[in-house]
């Protein structure tokens, strides 16, 4: 038996097969301004008993009978708890979002903080900030900077930010120091969540941005502990889905 748990983000679509609890496969692709047609090509790919949509995008499956959707929420809870066992708190930076959870033992849902107002500390922000600094994102993630270094950045609106830095670069300021700022920017605001719930127990950084070293490195520093993750890490929330729907099929 074969299920589909498929994380519609606002630029990601990451599915991720199970077939008999065990994972058969894993797909990301961008969302594009097609969604549906882009799921729709990733749901024929391989013939399924049961899929589970959740992220962003999970309501354009609202009108068909057969998929069933759950919240972001609800699927990293899941994602994260199976594959990190020990996990009590996640800190999820996804595209158009920033999410930090805390989960109880069963891996319940006790208490979360999500930011969705606009795109300020998220995976967006870093893709258009490493644009305007010339790197790419896989690059922006691994700048060697010195983590001492003072430069701040005041705003953290997409728009204004952008001004800041171009304006720091008009100043011969290093790319490098401006890079650093910008997560820093972004640290702050997942400390400032995390600090709404609690930091219990094993931290698991999970969703798009978990493959970012330096925001892991930062986040770290300030919290006190290491950050879990791994490179499943990223798919957290289409393997809850997937999990999820292996459970209904068990259930049918």
């Amino acid at each position: 038996m074969i299920s589909l748990g498929i994380d519609i983000g606002s630029r990601f679509i990451k599915a991720l097969w199970l077939e008999n609890g065990k994972i058969l496969k894993l797909k990301k692709t961008e969302t594009s301004y097609e969604p549906l047609k882009k799921c729709e090509e990733i749901i024929n790919e391989i013939k399924t008993e049961k899929i589970v949509a959740t992220g962003y995008g999970r309501h354009l499956f609202a009108f068909n009978g057969d998929i069933s959707t759950i919240t972001e929420i609800k699927a990293f809870a899941i994602g994260c708890k199976t594959l990190f066992p020990d996990c009590k708190t996640i800190i999820d930076i996804g595209g158009q979002d920033t999410k930090v959870i805390n989960i109880d033992e069963e891996g319940n849902v006790k208490k979360f903080e999500m930011n969705d107002k606009c795109s300020a500390g998220t995976g967006r922000f870093l893709e258009i900030m490493a644009q305007v600094l010339g790197y790419s994102l896989e690059e922006f993630g691994e700048v060697k900077v010195d983590l001492t270094n003072p430069i701040s950045i005041s705003s953290m609106c997409t728009v204004f930010a952008e001004s800041e830095v171009i304006s720091m670069i008009a100043k011969g300021i290093p790319r490098e120091n401006i890079a650093l700022a910008i997560h820093k920017a972004i640290t702050k605001k997942v400390i400032a969540m995390l600090k709404k719930i609690s930091i219990d127990g094993n931290v698991v950084f999970a969703g798009g941005c978990s493959s970012n070293s330096l925001l892991q490195n930062l986040i770290e520093r300030e919290i006190g502990k290491k950050l879990i993750t791994n490179p499943l890490s990223p798919f957290a929330g289409a393997f809850g889905a997937a999990i999820y729907g292996d459970k209904i099929i068990k259930f049918q």
